[in-house]
């Protein structure tokens, strides 16, 4: 992968917008889980993984039927989960 770096500003609530190119080169949107890590004095930014099976057992459990599309990536699966059953 190519090296990419960006200097932002951050804001008054300690807030910073991660750069399109890094949330393209990660895969991260609206709605993306991320973990920070501190590592010395760095911060390890990196995306969650969607535990699938997790999220299967959880709507089981529910008795609740879910129709699923074949065309879904497992982040839109779990997205959709949030938002019924959260």
């Amino acid at each position: 992968m190519a090296k990419i770096k960006e200097e932002m500003k951050v804001g008054p609530k300690g807030q910073v917008v991660i750069p399109k190119p890094f949330r393209k080169a990660i895969g991260i949107g609206p709605g993306s889980k991320v973990v920070f890590e501190l590592l010395d004095e760095k911060i390890l930014l990196s995306k969650t993984e969607v535990d699938i099976v997790k999220i299967a057992e959880q709507i089981a459990k529910s008795g609740k039927t879910v129709h699923l599309k074949s065309h879904e990536s497992e982040e839109e699966i779990e997205e959709r989960h949030r938002e019924r059953y959260e």
